[in-house]
């Protein structure tokens, strides 16, 4: 008896009961035990396997549809800015005169890392019949070779000022059913006078090169063309529609070219990427805050099967916690073993979802290939989603701030079973064994 009191009130060396967080052996053994039920508590095994499934599932929920939203927003802010900048300053009009001495300026700008004149204008293209609406850029031969890296056939080099030649994107190559080397006609409604009215001009283009930024919108309009044929293109002389400007943080953009809006005041105006799309978004913004916000009950959900497993093992183990207590187990000692039990559910279910949310989310693509195969269902239309892939962008942040609400939600079921395990009466229960 001596021996298994001493087990159940492990002492240090001066003879007084430790205390505190850390389990003795005793603890650890029977806090296994219920973890690992035999043969005969099957169900208390099943409840508790459902509870970890639950918690798992929740987890890998949130880290699986914050990190889309994030990838969301992360992948349309680099294909936008891949092509836009972070910025543009705009002549009222459409026509910026000074433009070298206003780009200069902004090159000067602290926090400013690239800026570059740029020809934006919507028009019309044909071919073979087809007429699309187009949006044709004029971009310096930097921006141009910067483009490369898109490029799905063609060769990029071959646009050099007056040779005629354009890159097309590559949902619009299939909408007029262009290929390289094809010569396609845009149109310029704004043409020469005549003695007869404007006749809009028409210019033949050789197709170059087929790029794909990846932004549906923008492969299926952008025709790119060196600076100089916009210029002739748009009867602009040597002006240009605006500047795209690239900063060093894209978040402070606005602060970044605040002394350039003032110094161009009543000649342009300075748009940011935040302005252009504040739309789109806001709208991602507020679509991502509502789910984290209603994906985080199932979490509590989670803890609430915990709690529930729980209960239903202090009502299963009331003898055994009745005997413990006579054997000279105390009310702390048998609070922490129910506690751990939980909490550790709530551990095994937290961990599994982790490892489940980055296997969904490194198999992304074909899982969602795979189930628009087997529904038929094109689950993720590029002409609905803005985007030709599905985005994923893991914030190590909020992954920690989902973990830690799992595990405080599980710690937190655990403490009313715990309570009522150590608030058992081993004289009321072993009265009528």
């Amino acid at each position: 008896m001596q021996r298994q009191l001493r087990l159940l009130r492990p002492v240090d060396q001066t003879g007084r009961v430790r205390a505190g967080l850390i389990l003795s052996a005793f603890e650890r053994t029977i806090a296994r035990r219920y973890l690992l039920p035999g043969r005969s508590e099957a169900f208390i095994a099943l409840v508790a396997g459902i509870s970890i499934t639950v918690v798992m599932l929740s987890v890998a929920m949130l880290v699986i549809v914050m990190s889309v939203m994030n990838g969301f927003r992360a992948e349309l802010l680099d294909k936008i800015v891949g092509l836009n900048g972070h910025a543009i300053v705009q002549a009222y009009g459409g026509k910026l005169e000074d433009w070298e001495s206003i780009l200069e300026e902004v090159r000067e700008t602290p926090g400013v890392t690239a800026a570059s004149p740029l020809i934006e204008q919507p028009l019309l293209t044909s071919f073979n019949g087809r007429v699309e609406a187009i949006l044709v850029r004029g971009n310096t031969p930097q921006d141009i070779r910067d483009l490369g890296s898109k490029v799905v056939s063609g060769n990029i080099d071959a646009l050099q000022p007056g040779a005629s030649r354009v890159a097309i994107g590559v949902r619009l190559a299939e909408n007029i059913g262009a290929r390289v080397g094809d010569t396609i006609t845009i149109i310029n409604p704004q043409g020469r006078s005549t003695p007869f009215g404007t006749v809009p001009r028409q210019i033949g283009y050789e197709v170059s090169a087929i790029f794909e930024v990846g932004v549906y919108d923008y492969d299926g309009a952008f025709v790119v063309m060196p600076m100089q044929d916009a210029q002739t293109l748009l009867l602009l002389g040597d002006t240009v529609s605006m500047i795209e400007v690239t900063v060093e943080d894209p978040d402070e953009v606005g602060e970044i070219l605040a002394p350039v809006q003032r110094a161009v005041q009543g000649r342009a105006v300075v748009a940011d990427w935040k302005t252009i799309n504040s739309t789109l978004f806001e709208a991602l913004q507020v679509e991502r805050v509502a789910m984290a916000f209603a994906l985080s009950f199932m979490v509590l959900v989670a803890a609430f099967n915990i709690l529930s497993s729980l209960v239903m093992l202090v009502r299963a183990k009331t003898r055994d916690i009745a005997i413990m207590r006579t054997m000279g187990a105390t009310r702390r000692s048998l609070m922490k073993i129910f506690v751990t039990t939980g909490f550790t559910v709530g551990a095994i279910g937290t961990l599994a979802g982790l490892v489940l949310g980055f296997i969904v989310l490194t198999f992304r693509q074909p899982i969602v290939t795979g189930i628009g195969w087997l529904t038929g269902v094109e689950l993720w239309d590029p002409q609905v989603r803005f985007l030709t892939t599905l985005p994923s962008k893991t914030d190590p942040v909020e992954v920690a701030l989902i973990v830690l609400l799992a595990l405080v939600l599980s710690f937190l079921a655990t403490l009313y079973p715990a309570w009522k395990a150590a608030s058992t009466d081993p004289v009321q229960v072993l009265r009528y064994e």
